[in-house]
């Protein structure tokens, strides 16, 4: 079964192929940073009209990478939320048009099941049951995962989520958008000793996260040392990312306490981030655990998981009627669930 998938939830045009025999296809991935980074944000209006421009010429692109025509695909998957309405709806009516033309059941995919999917790309992949720890721009969740649309919600942000904590931080630094990698990148020469950030939650139990105390605490800081020289901006950087990290570690390592559950996977834009990775590795060698997670380029917005996830749930027979409906905010722990006899069901055209 060959499905395509097209993300457009934010400032991504991501459009992939995946393969139930091959694996993954093709891909392709438009970003809008350069498009944005003027306003230092992303301006919705503008991803949704780049969103159109790219749309079809990269899915035309990946069939030509994947060396199939249009008729060779047996289903269409794209992201119905959450995300930015207008950017959604892009997707949305592209992909259900299509399928409808082609005769192809076609699926709205929830953006943040791509993210803690993604790791199933990788040949090394993690087996059910496990933790997922999804860091992003928009959320930070941490999912106890039974199988595929079996999801509890152990804990998540009451504020900022952790990549909008890093994108606002960076912006107090004077770094471009988007400034989460940038603000890693400049930590990387500060000196971990000079500032001490809180690690916001840490004296109270349970798995609940807040970032938006961490975010005031670095705007005091830099005022407090303005006008800002590189070394300080460094510093500053670096105890943003080190009570974050730790923060974030902390509350995997309880999870893992709490639930028994030794597997632990990493997803979404902010775990791409190689100091979190290597606190989250070593974390989880003394808890006698694993962590998986995704190539970099697979962590932020994709067509790949989107093509992913929906072929796992389209083979199970869910489809969508025709009407094309997206969503602003949507709980994935609402999701249908696969069992163990959908897995037998075969699609076809119609």
């Amino acid at each position: 079964m060959r499905v395509l998938g097209i993300e457009t939830s934010c400032d991504e045009t991501g459009v992939a192929v995946y393969c139930g025999d091959n694996g993954l296809l093709a891909q392709v991935v438009h970003s809008q940073a350069q498009l944005h980074s003027k306003y230092g944000g992303v301006v919705p209006e503008l991803a949704s009209r780049d969103h159109v421009r790219n749309l079809l010429p990269q899915v035309q692109l990946v069939l030509e990478q994947a060396r199939l025509t249009p008729h060779a695909l047996d289903g269409i998957a794209y992201t119905g939320g959450p995300g930015l309405v207008g950017a959604l709806m892009v997707g949305a009516t592209f992909g259900r048009s299509l399928a409808w033309t082609l005769g192809v059941p076609a699926l709205a995919v929830h953006h943040m099941e791509g993210h803690l999917l993604a790791p199933m790309l990788e040949l090394n992949q993690p087996t059910f049951p496990f933790l997922a720890l999804l860091v992003s721009g928009g959320h930070t969740q941490l999912i106890e995962v039974t199988k595929i649309g079996h999801y509890k919600l152990l804990g998540e942000s009451l504020d900022d989520a952790a990549g909008e904590a890093f994108d606002k931080t960076a912006k107090l630094l004077g770094l471009a958008y988007p400034g989460g990698p940038k603000l890693a990148s400049l930590a990387l020469s500060g000196d971990p000793k000079r500032f001490c950030f809180p690690r916001p939650m840490l004296d109270r139990p349970g798995l609940q996260f807040s970032f938006s105390g961490l975010k005031t605490f670095a705007l005091n800081t830099v005022l407090a040392h303005t006008p800002l020289d590189d070394q300080t901006k460094a510093d500053i950087a670096r105890a943003f990312e080190d009570a974050m990290v730790e923060t974030l570690v902390t509350k995997c390592q309880r999870a893992i306490n709490l639930t028994n559950l030794k597997t632990l996977v990493l997803a979404g834009g902010v775990s791409a981030n190689q100091h979190l990775r290597l606190a989250m590795e070593k974390m989880a060698i003394q808890e006698h655990g694993q962590v998986y997670y995704p190539r970099p380029h697979l962590c932020t917005d994709n067509g790949a998981m989107i093509a992913y996830a929906g072929y796992q749930r389209l083979r199970a027979g869910q489809q969508d009627p025709l009407a094309i409906r997206v969503h602003a905010r949507w709980d994935m722990t609402k999701l249908p669930a696969i069992t163990q006899s959908d897995s037998d069901v075969k699609i076809w055209k119609t």
